[in-house]
């Protein structure tokens, strides 16, 4: 049975952008300001995806469109990165009806722990929160295929990177976003923002 969301995007209406961007209105997920981001640059826009899904409501709703998405390719266990992705792993593999695993950073590398394991074939899927570069995501995916695991495809909140973050996938539609845009983003030289006198602040997990 397709969800309320899945029906109006079958309908040729742009409901998913529109729906995702007023949740994290909404929510207050959606920030301004002057941000300093993992990357070193500088924006005046960040996503806290932490926010918006602090509400399960919101939650259930952004990762039904991953998990509709592929609900067809009979996933075995969804993995996530720790900390962002771990309630959209979670969430998704709940509605999937699959176990739901993370992966932790020990010593600069991601690597499961906590008695986690991926069984030798294994269909996995990759979910994470907000995707910028992609970094974290591509180790998930060594991690996967380095445990045996057969990598199925990856699902995320948010692209940052308008869509030129590209993963392994075996096909384009094995990569969905549940909104894309492209991150208005400064060096720390040529920020505007740090001209007009604003100091920029580092929000997120790190």
């Amino acid at each position: 049975m397709k969800s309320e969301i899945e029906k109006q995007r079958s309908e040729g209406t742009d409901v998913k952008k529109a729906d995702v961007l007023t949740m994290f209105s909404q929510s207050g997920a959606l920030l301004e300001g002057h941000f300093l981001l993992t990357s070193g640059n500088h924006s005046n826009q960040y996503f806290q995806c932490a926010k918006v899904l602090q509400y399960p409501e919101y939650a259930k709703k952004l990762c039904d469109i991953i998990a509709d998405h592929f609900r067809d390719k009979a996933i075995d266990v969804v993995i996530a990165p720790a900390i962002g992705g771990i309630v959209v792993g979670q969430e998704v593999a709940r509605q999937l009806g699959v176990r739901s695993i993370f992966t932790e950073r020990k010593e600069g590398a991601m690597q499961l722990r906590r008695g986690f394991e991926i069984k030798p074939g294994e269909r996995v899927l990759v979910c994470e929160d907000v995707v910028t570069t992609g970094g974290s995501v591509f180790e998930v995916i060594d991690v996967v295929k380095k445990n045996g695991g057969m990598f199925m495809g990856v699902g995320f909140i948010v692209d940052r990177s308008g869509g030129s973050v590209r993963f392994p996938v075996a096909n384009p539609s094995d990569q969905i976003a549940c909104y894309t845009t492209e991150a208005v983003k400064f060096t720390p030289d040529e920020c505007p923002l740090c001209e007009s006198g604003s100091t920029p602040v580092k929000p997120g997990s790190r």
